[in-house]
């Protein structure tokens, strides 16, 4: 009687072990595409002041260069693309917590977001550059020493601050504000005196908004543009990707750079 029920527990705990591991099997596959396709939409997480990439137009209306990339890839994935505005400083946390399914608007690729996201390849490169305005006496890096800079919180811009330990170390002050536009407004009205900022958001606002800046020849960092996921939805990644690499391949890509940059800037396949 001992030996059987021996045998007899043995055989349930066996038995656990195998539904624990079917039901880890579950909770562990990737769904990702499945998912998208069912419901038949993607929601794009954006920083909606963040020309040229995501911004608000005159007509409140959410436009970019990456929210036409993501309608004409969503076109070719067969579902419906949903633009959702959301708070920078939390964007990996809205991703985790399901209120979007990816960030796709100038999301600077980094060591970090590596780990917190999974990123497609780069299709952008960019530089963090310093933004004066354009009848000051700033000309270097070194002229800076003592100066206010301000930057847009939770972005690329205050690692490349964070890596360059002695130019920071020689600003008076370091101003985190909540968009780039804010950051614009607060150098223009003379409450810092230089703005660390993608520099193709620099360059594209200069041009098309306000050109009474100008940018420094020296930058803090080179760095690339992808779009980050959710670490587990690598179907969903590798569908987006792919279609990124057609595109690339097809010539739209590079129509859709021309249409907002006058030149293709991307860097799919090249």
């Amino acid at each position: 009687m001992k030996r059987t029920l021996i045998l007899m527990l043995v055989a349930v705990m066996l038995f656990s072990g195998i539904l624990t591991a079917c039901g880890k099997g579950d909770n562990d596959k990737d769904t990702s595409l499945e998912d998208i396709k069912e419901k038949g939409h993607m929601v794009l997480g954006m920083d909606d002041n963040f020309p040229p990439m995501g911004f608000r137009d005159d007509n409140n209306e959410l436009v970019g260069f990456d929210v036409d990339l993501a309608k004409e890839v969503t076109k070719r994935m067969g579902v419906e693309l949903k633009l959702q505005a959301i708070d920078w400083s939390q964007k990996t946390n809205e991703l985790n917590a399901g209120q979007v399914d990816c960030l796709w608007n100038g999301y600077t690729i980094t060591d970090t977001r590596k780990v917190e996201t999974n990123i497609t390849d780069p299709y952008m490169a960019n530089h963090q550059v310093l933004v004066v305005m354009k009848d000051s006496d700033y000309q270097t890096m070194a002229d800076l020493a003592g100066a206010k800079l301000v930057l847009q919180a939770e972005s690329s811009a205050v690692d490349a601050l964070d890596a360059n330990a002695e130019f920071k170390s020689s600003l008076a002050e370091v101003i985190e504000l909540k968009d780039n536009v804010t950051a614009f407004l607060d150098l223009k009205s003379g409450s810092s005196d230089v703005l660390l900022i993608d520099e193709i958001v620099a360059s594209y606002y200069i041009d098309k908004q306000d050109d009474s800046f100008r940018i420094l020849e020296e930058y803090l960092a080179e760095e690339d543009y992808g779009i980050g996921f959710r670490v587990k939805d690598q179907s969903l990644r590798d569908e987006v990707q792919k279609h990124m690499e057609e595109m690339a391949a097809d010539g739209t890509l590079a129509k859709i750079s021309e249409e907002w940059f006058g030149k293709d800037i991307t860097t799919v396949g090249k």
